[in-house]
């Protein structure tokens, strides 16, 4: 949790209190469903929420902005963002029902108001949204031709509408087809923990 302040100072009281309840809220369910491996839930905040919040490291999504989170699992990264931004609507999707469950159930124990889940198949999700969010569910290219239907022309934010992905490792061929477009931050430049080596978000801007 320390971590999570030292990098987002300017939280207010109540984010700071949702983003503590998280640890015991996870171990519990994770007890029941196994949405994080039981040795990484040690590592939860560092692991799973802050490497979630990297994306605000891409993005400051301005009030208003309706954001998908496609293979949410058990809502990462959807739910830190949620927090962090409470004035942005985030709808959670996966194609797992009980990982969606507890994705949902620990949103209500918080009391975010500001989150919707969907348990589906990305093909099956018609709705647009400014933005889809993801955190390596699968190759670009296939995340592309599945969420890009679900990207409106509406804009609000700096960056234009578009996908924004967490990736680790060497992306160079994978990113190659998007080369012209694509745009990428080393989240080591922001957070130091040895975690976030060869840690990045990605993002690639979709003609609604």
């Amino acid at each position: 949790m320390e971590k999570i302040v030292k990098y987002f100072p300017n939280l207010s009281d109540k984010q700071k209190e949702q983003f503590e309840a998280l640890y015991n809220l996870y171990y519990d369910w994770n007890s029941k469903i196994n949405v994080i491996s039981r040795k990484d839930i040690e590592y939860l905040y560092l692991h799973h929420v802050l490497h979630s919040l990297g994306i605000a490291k891409m993005i400051n999504f301005r009030d208003g902005t309706t954001v998908m989170d496609f293979g949410c699992g058990g809502g990462f990264p959807g739910v830190p963002l949620a927090i962090l931004f409470p004035n942005v609507k985030f709808h959670l999707v996966d194609s797992i029902g009980k990982k969606v469950r507890v994705a949902r159930e620990i949103s209500e124990a918080i009391g975010l108001q500001n989150i919707t889940f969907e348990h589906a198949r990305g093909e099956e999700v018609k709705t647009k949204f400014n933005f889809v969010v993801s955190r390596a569910v699968m190759p670009l290219s296939d995340l592309m031709k599945i969420c890009r239907k679900n990207v409106n022309k509406e804009q609000h934010n700096a960056l234009p509408n578009g996908i924004i992905c967490l990736k680790g490792g060497d992306l160079q061929a994978e990113l190659q087809p998007f080369k012209n477009c694509v745009d990428t931050i080393d989240l080591s430049n922001y957070f130091e923990e040895e975690f976030f080596k060869g840690k990045k978000v990605v993002y690639v801007p979709v003609n609604g």
